[in-house]
């Protein structure tokens, strides 16, 4: 009985020593809401609809890994900005002066808010790219999963600058 009590007090203390652990690195936030502003695209190139689809994107991220909640305006913390690149180039060429691959490239510029912490704030850009088969054209289910693959890399490369600090 003795060496049960001792293992429920270790086993308390193992887990209550540790401190609260978020996986997806976000701790203490000084926050209660978050806002993110439409994201513009004020690229060379506009594709309908991509602004949206990357505001919606990063909402649902921000919601889906932290317990702050939404709101249309005076959040705590503030994303905004707007889509600066949206571009195809090709990256390798063929005998035949075609290209063998080619890529999207797209690039936000994030300003970000802290209502509770001004010191946190800042402007920057982010950056990321889909490789395609130069045969393929961007459209249907190809399109879809480049712009899937790149809103996750961004708006995963904005929260951890925003919230998780690394």
């Amino acid at each position: 009985m003795k060496s049960l009590k001792h293992l429920f007090l270790l086993v308390c203390f193992t887990i209550f020593s540790c401190g609260p652990y978020s996986f997806t690195g976000v701790q203490n936030i000084d926050a209660d809401t978050f806002q993110v502003n439409y994201f513009q695209n004020t690229a060379n190139l506009i594709e309908p609809g991509f602004d949206r689809d990357f505001t919606i994107a990063l909402q649902e991220l921000i919601q889906n890994q932290t317990s702050l909640s939404l709101t249309n305006t005076n959040g705590d913390l503030v994303y905004e900005g707007e889509i600066i690149e949206y571009r195809i180039s090709p990256q390798t060429a063929q005998a035949n002066s075609r290209a063998a691959q080619n890529r999207l490239t797209v690039a936000v510029n994030v300003r970000f808010y802290d209502k509770n912490e001004p010191d946190e704030e800042f402007e920057q850009r982010f950056s990321f790219f889909y490789d395609y088969a130069g045969s393929e054209l961007l459209t249907g289910a190809q399109k879809e999963t480049a712009h899937e693959e790149i809103f996750e890399r961004l708006t995963q490369d904005i929260f951890n600058a925003t919230l998780a600090k690394w």
